[in-house]
């Protein structure tokens, strides 16, 4: 019998109908790791025919780490330092991660503008 290894990824998810993306990475992020963070900052977007990739960075509020037993097995919280370094990581983890670390200054920040004919839960700005 082979051994099968082990790789870790960033986690992904789905949006809801009427859910904002930086809503739905918090909601996907609770319900698989038990962890509560906010997105503050887009870093990459990937675009293919049949998805579109956005790479949040997020900003840690609570929760102790904790496979769901289903979507995962394990789950680690580490900064993108310590992840980088791993020798288990997928290598489009580390190549975001690589990018992250080489290009903090490279992020659109999430705004604070408020649109005056939209209501704030409508829509949301990154970059302004």
């Amino acid at each position: 019998m082979a051994l099968q290894r082990k790789e870790y990824l960033f986690r992904g998810g789905h949006v809801k109908e009427g859910e904002l993306p930086s809503e739905s990475v918090r909601r996907e992020l609770l319900e698989e790791t038990g962890v509560i963070a906010e997105a503050e900052s887009v870093f990459a977007v990937q675009f293919r025919k049949e998805q579109w990739i956005i790479v949040f960075g997020l900003r840690y509020i609570s929760g102790e780490p904790r496979s769901d037993g289903y979507e995962n097995s394990e789950v680690l919280l580490l900064t993108p330092e310590e992840a980088v370094k791993r020798s288990d990581i997928t290598n489009m983890s580390r190549a975001i991660l690589n990018a992250y670390i080489d290009q903090k200054d490279n992020t659109l920040e999430r705004g604070s503008y408020n649109s005056i004919s939209l209501k704030d839960e409508t829509f949301e700005i990154f970059g302004v």
